[in-house]
């Protein structure tokens, strides 16, 4: 087994996990000594997968319990509040309310506008509470379920890399985007691909990431990426293939790859 076939089986990556055998941890050990390529693919390994970690690591807001259930509390404390009622005027004998009424009409007539608005302003402060607050709660569940869904793609990409059918190709970014990265994980048995491209920029509207799988030096089209299918949904079966390669095609796709708009490469 020559350098890069030693690189590409996947030793390194199993390392780097902890899933490597005593005796092919100690081999790797002691080629990393002795063979400067073999010591870089492993530190370029070990850098995407810290980089993966780094992205998708998710902690719940410490606070997020609490909220929850302070806005719980006040929800059942305002429903259960009840609503004043002024006391009603004793009817009195018609001819003291003829000698009094000149002089109390006026006085009934503030009072009566007084608690119109205090029950009006009362209502509508109410109301905006309880948008509010349900607004809040809406918001507090979305994150929630941001989070769960983050924490479900790393689990899935965990179960991946320990996969031993699952060899994992790491693409570099070329020509004018250096800086990007991407990895594919082609299943060895079901020859099923699957592909992380979360470090690529995302595609301008219109547009959509395509991946490519170069055989006998011909590429074949691996599938379309969207956001939904990162590292979850297999994207296409490619029986064989000598490296993979992404293209910014036209929404839908092409059937040939639009060259200058490459965005990374890598060989098996």
């Amino acid at each position: 087994m020559n350098t890069k076939e030693y690189i590409s089986s996947g030793i390194i990556e199993s390392y780097i996990l902890g899933l490597a055998s005593p005796e092919e941890a100690g081999i790797l050990e002691c080629v990393m000594k002795n063979n400067a390529e073999v010591k870089a693919a492993f530190e370029e390994a070990q850098k995407t997968l810290e980089d993966l970690a780094s992205r998708q690591a998710v902690a719940p807001p410490p606070d997020l319990k609490s909220k929850i259930w302070d806005k719980i509390q006040k929800e059942q404390t305002d429903e259960v509040k009840q609503p004043i009622i002024p006391d009603i005027p004793v009817v009195r004998p018609q001819e003291e309310m003829r000698t009094e009424g000149k002089s109390n009409w006026k006085t009934y007539a503030v009072a009566a506008s007084v608690l119109f608005l205090v029950s009006a302003a009362g209502n509508l402060f109410w109301m905006n509470s309880q948008a509010k607050t349900k607004e809040e709660i809406a918001k507090i569940q979305a994150d929630k379920n941001s989070q769960e869904l983050a924490i479900q793609k790393m689990n899935q990409k965990i179960s991946m890399l320990s996969n031993p059918d699952m060899q994992m190709v790491m693409l570099k970014g070329v020509e004018k985007h250096t800086d990007s990265k991407a990895m594919v994980f082609w299943n060895k048995k079901t020859k099923e691909v699957y592909l992380n491209a979360e470090s690529l920029p995302k595609a301008p509207e219109g547009m959509q990431y395509q991946l490519w799988a170069i055989a006998d030096g011909k590429p074949v089209s691996a599938g379309m990426y969207t956001e939904e299918k990162d590292s979850r949904t297999a994207l296409a079966s490619i029986p064989k293939a000598q490296a993979f390669a992404i293209t910014l095609e036209k929404q839908g796709g092409s059937a040939v790859p639009t060259m200058e708009n490459m965005y990374v490469m890598g060989e098996i």
